[in-house]
């Protein structure tokens, strides 16, 4: 999923990177909901609540409110900053950098959550930023990668994007392409997902609370192990051989 550019990339694999990262989009969201009461994913809606808070005068939420746009903005830089920095060294290792950092995030979450966490408003903004952080690297890596098809947390712009596909399929009198069916497929995966997602995020969170966070890097770590696997099964294969 992770080892080839945005030009070599098949159906298949972006359909794969596109369920597994909405569906951590979407645990990850409604767990924030249920937790904070607040988005994770959504910045249209932080930016409506910093509009509203700067018309009320309210600085220390328009100032929480500003960092956490700035943190999702960070992780999209910082994971882009990545995968430029390591590209001419491997596309391996350039794609899976801001997906380990996003490990470490969650990880933290889920250990703050489970043995620290009391509830405080400053641990809610603390916690909240810090999923933001993480949801800001996989939007910013599944969108370079993907040649801006796939964006798992922004499902404004994927429905927006589904209704033009949907308005060329059934134009009259129109060529259509293979590329436009599977644009289809991977905005609908995304859809499919992100919900199947939020479905268990609120359940799991419910049942569990912060140690359903623990479950969210065993998805990231399946994608970083898809591309290693082939090349495991390769060495062994030759070790058994000259047995």
């Amino acid at each position: 999923m992770l080892r080839r550019t945005k030009e070599e990339r098949t159906l298949k694999e972006n359909l794969l990177l596109a369920s597994s990262t909405a569906f951590v989009s979407g645990i990850t969201n409604v767990a924030g909901v249920i937790a904070f009461l607040a988005f994770t994913t959504n910045m249209t809606g932080h930016f409506a609540n910093l509009a509203r808070n700067v018309i009320e005068r309210n600085l220390p939420q328009v100032i929480i409110f500003l960092i956490w746009l700035f943190l999702f903005f960070a992780g999209a830089f910082t994971a882009n900053f990545l995968v430029r920095w390591q590209s001419h060294k491997s596309a391996y290792r350039a794609n899976a950098a801001p997906v380990i950092l996003e490990i470490i995030i969650l990880l933290f979450v889920a250990y703050y959550g489970s043995n620290h966490y009391a509830g405080t408003l400053a641990e809610k903004q603390i916690i909240t930023g810090a999923l933001i952080l993480s949801m800001g690297l996989q939007n910013g890596l599944v969108s370079n990668i993907s040649g801006g098809i796939i964006k798992t947390s922004h499902l404004t712009g994927v429905f927006t994007d589904l209704g033009a596909d949907f308005a060329e399929l059934f134009y009259p009198n129109t060529q259509k392409s293979p590329l436009l069916k599977n644009r289809m497929y991977i905005r609908l995966t995304i859809l499919g997902f992100y919900f199947a997602g939020a479905l268990a995020g609120g359940y799991f969170f419910d049942k569990y609370d912060f140690t359903m966070f623990y479950f969210i890097p065993v998805i990231l770590f399946i994608i970083l192990y898809y591309d290693l696997s082939p090349i495991a099964l390769h060495k062994f294969a030759r070790l058994f051989s000259r047995k």
